[in-house]
């Protein structure tokens, strides 16, 4: 254990020392964050309740979208590409001769990095946001801890995503492919686009059943107090279950990559 929290405290240590990434990623986040914002704000003038939000509530989303987007990974851009590059070179042999789980010592260095743009990218935007905007803020102290749990929930979930599109790798050699496609799902069915809720009928319904509703819509329905008392369960069981389920096909998929490479000499 002391071993993956010295990783995770190595992936925070990591990001914290891009200091000018993160400041320009701060400013890029704020920028398209009133942009959308104000998109939101024309259109709730005309819908109001649209989606079961009112317009506080659904700027609100906004600014959490863009505070959660490097947290979880939304649109990608974490440990992936190195992992898939290590693939490709085969440099992924010295990590497996490590005494030392590979799913999890990437969940590790993902959890610091998670961690960092919380407090580095995901604060500052909030900020600068409720400045110009009535912004929903949660009325109980409780609700802080929820949130947190689904984000941390939320990171998993992203994690094991990632993790699956880079064993990929392994058979394709490069898996910016399947990495696009996880980016453009992630980016439409995370509701970093739109709320889940205003999609129409059984794009809506799957929608909200696939995992990558667990990144944003979920985390952001606990932060709006949408879910108390056993919904919040139901939520929290939800990202759990997505998680749990994606993790054990990692390790799946681990046990063939990692016999595939025995086999070839790798």
């Amino acid at each position: 254990m002391r071993l993956y929290l010295a990783v995770a405290a190595g992936g925070f240590r990591r990001h914290a020392t891009y200091r000018v990434a993160t400041v320009a990623g701060v400013f890029t986040n704020t920028v398209f964050g009133f942009i959308i914002a104000y998109t939101y704000t024309a259109l709730w003038d005309v819908r109001p309740q649209l989606g079961g939000y009112d317009l506080s509530q659904a700027v609100t989303f906004v600014w959490l979208g863009q505070g959660l987007l490097m947290t979880c990974a939304m649109m990608g851009g974490g440990f992936e590409d190195e992992l898939i590059e290590r693939i490709r070179t085969g440099d992924i042999a010295v990590d497996l001769y490590r005494p030392a789980d590979l799913q999890l010592w990437w969940l590790a260095g993902d959890l610091g990095r998670a961690a960092f743009h919380l407090l580095g990218r995901g604060i500052a935007p909030m900020v600068f946001g409720s400045f110009v905007f009535d912004l929903a803020m949660p009325g109980s102290a409780l609700v802080w801890p929820a949130f947190l749990l689904a984000v941390f929930l939320g990171v998993v979930v992203s994690f094991a995503i990632r993790y699956l599109v880079a064993l990929s790798a392994f058979w394709l050699l490069d898996g910016a492919g399947v990495a696009q496609i996880s980016f453009l799902a992630g980016t439409f069915f995370s509701g970093l686009l739109l709320p889940l809720t205003l999609f129409p009928g059984a794009l809506g319904e799957i929608a909200r059943a696939l995992p990558w509703s667990s990144l944003l819509q979920v985390p952001a329905d606990v932060f709006l107090g949408r879910r108390a008392g056993w919904d919040l369960a139901g939520a929290y069981a939800f990202q759990a279950g997505w998680a749990a389920a994606l993790l054990v096909a990692g390790r799946l998929l681990q046990g063939v990559a990692t016999r595939r490479v025995v086999v070839q000499g790798g």
